[in-house]
């Protein structure tokens, strides 16, 4: 019992970790184009800003969303009986 509670302990760090480095790089990659974009066409910075957060309001619903399925890993793991 103990070994799956160490297992699902050392899974649910690997997802948290990978899940925000793929956050941050997708961020990354996502700043750099736009800064791209309104440096090409700097009319349209408003509409490319409005529509940036959108973005980041949705993924960072799915980040918060894998933190919920982590913690129900945590706390309420099927495995353990």
């Amino acid at each position: 019992m103990e070994s799956v509670i160490s297992s699902v302990m050392s899974s649910v760090g690997v997802i948290i970790g990978y899940s925000l480095a793929g956050f941050g790089i997708g961020i990354g990659i996502l700043g750099s184009k736009i800064a791209e974009a309104v440096g090409r066409n700097p009319e349209v910075k408003n509409e490319i800003v409005s529509s940036m957060m959108i973005l980041l309001i949705v993924l960072s619903i799915f980040v918060l969303l894998m933190f919920a399925f982590c913690f129900m890993l945590l706390f309420f793991n099927p495995f353990v009986s």
